[in-house]
């Protein structure tokens, strides 16, 4: 029995140009020497790099072995409701490249609704024992680098099949004559089992820590669903986004999908 139809919410509003900008410190203001300011940014910045590579190097010493879901992602279901999904291919010197600076473990697929006549890209990666290393690789950074021309980003709300919000980020992107081509992404990031759409939430230095304590629920992961329709990434967001949620340690560290997958069967078709 394939999973019901309900109604899926969008609570969109666009990003401004200056939204995340600094503000600039003044010369003068106050009784603060300008040196002072720079001197102080400075010892910060050095601070926490020694903190970031001091760590790097502890992990490099322990061989760099990734740290393991208690279910991996691949063994996110291939059929859901009337979703059949086939796996995408990631050029081997991608993937190596992924594993070598965040992946710990990842999957990418395009999932094909043949009774609704849409298809929609899901991807989903779990960073681990280098939670900072996946800063920068998002879709308004590597869509540009493959030949997209960015047209928006939105704030947007998913309304989870099983009612829970989800704060995430609609891109739009598209390619100019000849190609004439567009696709839509929603992004949203999971870290260490709470859902946020900002990159800035473990973007400081104790975020970017490698996990020296090989510890499975201190991580980031990122999922992206892709299609050429905006109501093709709605449907599928809708009936996937509960079950990837469950693939990944909750706040208490708690993974649901090790309560019902039967590893290594297979996997289970969640979608009854």
């Amino acid at each position: 029995m394939g999973l019901s139809q309900s109604k899926y919410a969008f609570k969109n509003s666009r990003l401004s140009e200056g939204e995340g900008v600094c503000a600039q410190i003044h010369a003068g203001a106050g009784k603060t020497s300008v040196w002072f300011v720079w001197i102080l940014a400075v010892s910060l910045l050095l601070s926490a790099g020694v903190a970031y590579r001091v760590p790097a190097r502890q992990l490099k010493l322990l061989g760099q072995e990734p740290i393991e879901l208690p279910v991996p992602l691949s063994e996110f279901p291939r059929e859901i409701g009337d979703w059949m999904g086939t796996e995408l291919g990631i050029r081997a010197t991608t993937q190596e490249y992924m594993k070598d600076n965040f992946a710990d473990d990842f999957f990418s697929r395009r999932y094909v609704d043949s009774v609704a006549k849409a298809w929609a890209d899901v991807y989903v990666v779990y960073c681990s024992s280098r939670p900072g290393g996946i800063l920068g690789h998002r879709p308004g950074v590597c869509y540009p680098a493959f030949g997209w021309q960015h047209e928006s980003t939105e704030k947007s709300q998913l309304i989870s099949k099983a009612g829970k919000q989800i704060d995430c980020l609609l891109h739009r992107f598209y390619k100019p004559p000849p190609e004439y081509d567009r696709i839509v992404v929603l992004s949203f990031y999971v870290l260490n089992g709470r859902i946020t759409a900002k990159e800035s939430d473990f973007s400081g230095p104790f975020g970017r820590r490698p996990n020296i304590a090989r510890d499975p629920s201190r991580y980031v992961a990122q999922v992206q669903i892709s299609s050429a329709q905006d109501k093709s990434v709605e449907m599928a967001a809708e009936q996937m986004a509960d079950m990837i949620l469950d693939f990944l340690p909750d706040g208490n560290s708690r993974v649901k999908a090790a309560e019902s997958v039967d590893v290594p069967g297979g996997g289970v078709n969640r979608a009854e």
